[in-house]
């Protein structure tokens, strides 16, 4: 349900938006709420926190429309003002479109009008709360963060949840291109780039595809981060999916590619890191859990994915392994025993 604000001190207009819209009300699909002027709206917008758009007379007493208008950015940055006033000229139009308002519509009302307007304007409103909650589900977004960049997003429930750090159970892979780095050396820069590039959009898609995030590229290495419900099964099947994919490529410049492929799960820190001084900071995840799959990725070779005995238990009723042997991880105690994932 939609939550408007009729902003007019007009009190028979209520009458009109209530005839008019009384199925929506009725179906639930609209709710109204009602102010007689500017601040009136203002208090109402604290009352009822999730008004989605308001339609808002210009001349009002004590505090008028475009007035209000300055005020909306502030008082509820996702909220969109559709302006019903009899003063239609154009200057009147042009001050409000420059305070903010995103349509303008005369009186006496056409009904029929306003509600194609109403609904254009609900669902730009509704576009608006999806990408900033994409943003929110999206970590490689949550990089280059000042405060310019807080005020646009304009919620400070997104700013707070900027600087939330917390600790996660989720899987991460290291998806590495094997001997890269000695085609980079030989090829022309734009080819080197033009290849990379190339490799990563068809690994990047199977980790979208199993609900994975680009934690970060290094080099010509992905870092992607699985978390939520599967999270080692969806990060393997990406990976076998990546494998099989890149595998399938044909030679290009004399240049083969092929992945190594390192997976590890558990417990791991998320949160924003980085430099506060260079106004930098990466949403990222650091811990042992994050070393080992790395570990793991120096260790696969090429076209291999290997994971721990630990990940293998977890996994072996899905997905068919074979046990390598035992090899020394660095900054690990103790050989870990390895299993490469065949399908």
């Amino acid at each position: 349900m939609t939550k408007i604000l009729v902003a007019d001190d007009e009190t028979d207009l209520e009458v009109l938006i209530r005839q008019k819209f009384r199925r929506e009300i009725r179906e639930q699909q609209y709710e109204f709420v009602f102010a007689v002027n500017g601040h009136d709206a203002l208090e109402k917008m604290q009352q009822h926190p999730d008004i989605a758009i308001i339609l808002s007379d210009i001349n009002m007493p004590e505090m008028d429309g475009l007035t209000l208008l300055t005020r909306l950015s502030e008082a509820a940055p996702l909220t969109r003002a559709v302006m019903v006033s009899a003063y239609g000229d154009m200057d009147n139009i042009r001050t409000a479109m420059n305070r903010g308002a995103f349509d303008f519509i005369t009186k006496p009302v056409n009904f029929e009008d306003l509600s194609i307007t109403m609904e254009k304007t609900i669902r730009y409103v509704n576009q608006l709360k999806e990408t900033l909650q994409a943003i929110k589900e999206n970590n490689i977004l949550k990089m280059y963060v000042d405060a310019n960049v807080l005020q646009f997003m304009g919620t400070r429930e997104y700013e707070q949840s900027l600087t939330d750090n917390e600790t996660v159970e989720a899987s991460v892979a290291f998806i590495d291109i094997c001997g890269f780095t000695a085609i980079s050396e030989k090829q022309a820069a734009d080819t080197v780039v033009k290849m990379l590039n190339h490799y990563f959009d068809l690994m990047v898609k199977e980790i979208i595809a199993q609900n994975g995030i680009v934690d970060k590229f290094m080099g010509d290495c992905i870092m992607a981060v699985f978390k939520g419900s599967f999270h080692l099964d969806r990060a393997i099947d990406a990976c076998l999916a990546i494998r099989n994919k890149i595998d399938a490529l044909p030679s290009e410049h004399s240049f083969l590619p092929k992945v190594a492929i390192g997976i590890h799960s558990g417990e791991m820190i998320s949160g924003n890191i980085g430099s506060a001084a260079l106004r930098r900071l990466d949403y990222t995840v650091i811990g042992d859990t994050v070393n080992t799959a790395q570990r793991l990725q120096g260790k696969a070779g090429s076209n291999q994915i290997l994971i721990t005995e630990e990940s293998y238990e977890k996994v072996k009723q899905s997905f068919q392994c074979n046990r390598i042997g035992s090899a020394a991880l660095k900054n690990k105690e103790g050989e870990v025993i390895l299993y490469e994932v065949l399908n």
